[in-house]
């Protein structure tokens, strides 16, 4: 997942404001950080968009974001 990926499934999920919020105050459990900080800190955009998604009780039917296809099993 790109990080341009990232920002259009946290914008398709969450909207605009309430998603940067979300990056900006919600620290995720997995990174002991926010979304923000552990994306600057070099954490890959789809292991912080799951931890996201994890943390907020997003349905895991859309996990993957918009648009891009389910996680093979």
């Amino acid at each position: 997942m790109r990080l341009s990926e990232f920002r259009q499934a946290l914008k398709d999920e969450f909207g605009d404001g309430y998603g940067r919020v979300l990056t900006r105050d919600l620290i995720l459990t997995a990174f002991g950080r926010t979304a923000d900080q552990a994306l600057a800190g070099g954490a890959p955009a789809r292991e912080v968009w799951l931890a996201l998604c994890a943390e907020t009780d997003v349905p895991k039917s859309r996990w993957y974001g918009a648009g891009l296809p389910a996680a093979r099993t």
